[in-house]
């Protein structure tokens, strides 16, 4: 099932049709005579490979280095992303320049709502209609159809084109020819999510026809999807049907692996109920996440098998008759983390000596004529389960040769055919290749080193495992010389090997307290969270976060602005009809309908955020601990900063103590409020009545007292030195400002020297899981912090 045409005049987060220029927004392409095809990657010919086509409109002639850098941009993101990271060198990526007259595309609300004068006829579909809601960006297919058909050897069915948008406002939309805003900060998620639907003839997860509207309860018949299902854990397993293998495991995109069960992740297809997906969030629901094992499997089988192709492009010594003498060669592609394995028989009998070569030297072996020789490529990636799919020809290929007449002797240089490429640093744990040419005659020898010294880990020298080095940071130099047997001639290529994390930096917004000794946060009602993913090397490096160990997601900034720090919130903030930033139960983001019902965020939370750079290496990850509770949103009547010697007693309104230091009693009245930021009392503390009171980040020496408060007590970082009483205190139903459920007063991530008695306290007082130590006895429902 896809989604409907319908559809097409308001984004959810990506459409899966073919984008074309319609009545309402017409064709202004120009010709294309000034369009430059240039190269990004090249790793084999594009028969044997999947093509990515990368074209830009609205772009001038000025603004090419603008368009670099967000392709750049759009490329790390996706080689991030797995089985992107791990396949990568099966895909050929090319960009096509084509300068428009004018910057910018149609209809852009951030530009006006101006018509532009560009290559592609880009714009905005709804006919700049300033009413209009603008997230679907059309292009002219003929137009961007003929300028990725520029690109030699890429065909309809081996490619990919994602035609980029010069606008920072979001929008897109997907299929074999997909857009997306280049400047926003979602657009580099698009073409990962594109590539599942187009390349991977995946199905939207998210729960919803339009962001605010679902489709309601599925009623129909088993979907015809590779991850969507009606049927439970136990079904599966007993019919050995759908991810039966998957089941139970932990997903790489989030929660656990399940079926229809009770606990199972119900929505997709574009409905809310009778559907369900396996996993809480992937990118097929929410762009930012991974694909889960599903999807990941399913994407790993396409990629092999060049999509339709469905066959692991093997090159090889041309299958039919060879020579006793011969040599025999078989090259399959080159996965980045781990290598193909070849196995070699010889009338049905494996050669156990050439296991994992990518040649075979009858000479060595005396086959009689008549004999049948293969060798058969598969990959045992830990990506697939699925035995149909493992031993397919995307995943599989056999190949066979009859001994008799021999091969034709033709001159051969002595060089390397393929390589991986050397401009680019190579990953610390990289299995690097470098095939050479294939004499018929002889096994030309490949010889490494590693910062001088010999290194090998292939039984035929043609890959090198770094992942068995375990290398010390920094940089590295490895180098791959070919060489003659029978000859003085040789080739020599050299890469520099990356070994220093990738970091991702972070600045949270000002905290309430810290507790102390710990990377322990405490934040009123929400945080922001701003990372600066960096590295020892230039190019874009991406950045990634999650949340008490749900799965990575891609940190793009906010969705508004790329610039701005990412929002916490316990339920989420709404952007154009999809929340972001929740920390309650349904994950980061989500349909807004969809926050009924979840859980809300407040209390204790493990961030965890690293960086991925551009050779591939994966950062250790930072963590911090970030409590969430919520305030009332006060607005000062008084604020004090300077010292305070005698003491003070509030009486009305809102008193704020910012970094203050009080010496004597402090007292707060009936229907008064109190809210102290740092500083300290030095003479203990009294409230009877009164409507909040707030300590964060204090130091309050002396007995305090707080009894019968009708809005909120909240003592956050703070430290007491005296016997604490907390008693009868009840706090303003949520729905005044919270949007909760009540909640008690707050203690958390605070000490207290002395005694802590509570009672009559309506809900109980509660520390949100940020706890605090205690030295003296504790009663009533304090008891539990």
């Amino acid at each position: 099932m896809r989604r409907p045409a319908a559809a097409l005049t308001a984004l959810s987060l990506l459409t899966t049709t073919a984008v074309l220029s319609g009545p309402d927004h017409p064709a202004e392409a120009a010709p294309l005579d000034d369009a430059t095809v240039v190269p990004l990657q090249v790793t084999g010919d594009p028969s044997e490979r999947f093509n990515l086509v990368l074209l830009g409109d609205g772009y001038t002639e000025d603004e090419m280095d603008l368009y670099h850098e967000q392709v750049e941009q759009h490329l790390n993101v996706q080689w991030s992303i797995e089985p992107f990271r791990s396949y990568r060198h099966y895909f050929n990526v090319y960009l096509v320049e084509t300068p428009s007259a004018e910057s910018g595309v149609d209809c852009d609300p951030a530009d006006g709502w101006e018509q532009r004068d560009t290559a592609l006829g880009m714009g905005f579909f709804n006919g700049c209609d300033e009413e209009a809601l603008e997230r679907l960006i059309t292009v002219d297919s003929e137009t961007a159809g003929a300028a990725a058909d520029m690109v030699p050897g890429v065909t309809d069915e081996n490619r990919q084109v994602l035609a980029l948008a010069n606008s920072e406002t979001y929008g897109g939309a997907g299929g074999s020819l997909a857009t997306a805003s280049a400047g926003n900060a979602l657009s580099a998620l698009i073409s990962p999510h594109e590539l599942a639907h187009s390349l991977g003839e995946l199905q939207d997860e998210y729960p919803y026809y339009f962001r605010d509207t679902s489709l309601g309860r599925y009623e129909g018949e088993e979907p015809d999807s590779a991850h969507h299902t009606l049927m439970t854990s136990e079904e599966m397993i007993e019919e050995e049907a759908g991810w039966w293998r998957w089941l139970g495991e932990e997903s790489e995109a989030g929660g656990t692996i399940r079926a229809a069960d009770p606990d199972g992740h119900e929505g997709g297809l574009y409905y809310s109920e009778g559907m369900w997906r396996p996993s809480a969030h992937s990118m097929l629901k929410t762009l930012g996440y991974y694909f889960d094992q599903v999807g990941r499997e399913v994407m790993t089988h396409r990629i092999s098998g060049l999509r339709d192709q469905a066959s692991l492009p093997v090159s090889s010594t041309p299958e039919g008759e060879v020579g006793a003498e011969d040599v025999l060669w078989a090259e399959g592609p080159h996965p980045v983390f781990h290598e193909l394995e070849y196995t070699w028989s010889v009338d049905g009998e494996e050669v156990a000596e050439a296991a994992g070569a990518r040649h075979l030297a009858l000479a060595e072996l005396d086959p009689a004529r008549g004999s049948e020789v293969s060798v058969t490529v598969q990959d045992p990636t830990e990506f697939v389960r699925d035995p149909a799919i493992l031993e397919s020809e995307a995943m599989t290929r056999t190949l066979t040769w009859t001994v008799g007449e021999p091969l034709e002797q033709v001159e051969t240089d002595v060089a390397f055919d393929k390589h991986r490429d050397t401009e680019r640093a190579v990953a610390a744990d990289e299995v690097v290749y470098a095939e050479t040419t294939r004499p018929t005659d002889r096994v030309l020898q490949v010889a490494w080193e590693l910062d001088g010294e010999p290194v090998s880990t292939a039984v035929d020298g043609r890959v090198l495992d770094l992942g068995e080095f375990d290398l010390e940071t920094g940089d590295h130099t490895l180098t791959a010389t070919v060489t003659d047997p029978e000859g003085a001639d040789s080739q020599a290529l050299t890469w520099t090997v990356d070994a220093t994390d990738p970091e991702a930096p972070r600045e949270l917004s000002t905290p309430a307290a810290t507790v102390t000794g710990e990377e322990h946060h405490l934040f009123l009602n929400e945080f922001s969270m701003k990372l600066t993913p960096r590295d020892d090397r230039d190019g874009h490096v991406v950045g990634e976060f999650r949340v008490d160990d749900d799965g990575w997601h891609n940190y793009y900034g906010w969705p508004e602005d790329p610039e701005a720090p990412f929002r916490f919130t316990p339920e989420g903030t709404n952007v154009d009809d999809l929340v972001y930033g929740s920390l309650g139960s349904g994950g980061l983001s989500m349909a807004v309908f969809e926050v009924d019902g979840h859980e809300n965020g407040w209390g204790t939370h493990t961030v965890e955020h690293r960086a991925i750079d551009t050779a591939g290496n994966i950062g250790a990850p930072d963590d911090f601990r970030a409590t969430v509770v919520p305030g009332a949103d006060l607005e000062c009547t008084e604020t004090i900063t300077d010292d305070v010697l005698g003491g003070m007693t509030v009486e009305e309104g809102v008193v704020c103590l910012d970094g203050a230091d009080v010496r004597g009693p402090v007292t707060v009245t009936e229907g008064a409020s109190l809210v102290i930021e740092g500083g300290s009392l030095r003479g203990g503390l009294s409230a009877a009545g009164a409507d909040t009171v707030r300590l964060t980040d204090t130091d309050v020496r002396g007995a305090v007292s707080i009894t019968g408060t009708t809005s909120e007590v909240t003592i956050l970082g703070t430290a007491l030195t005296g016997s604490v009483a907390l008693h009868d205190n009840t706090q303003v139903p949520a729905d005044t400002w919270t949007g909760q459920d009540g909640y008690g007063p707050v203690v958390a991530g605070s000490s207290v020297r002395g005694s802590l008695a509570c009672s009559g306290n309506d809900p109980d007082v509660t520390d949100f899981g940020a706890a605090n130590d205690v030295t003296g006895a504790v009663s009533g429902d304090c008891s539990d912090l």
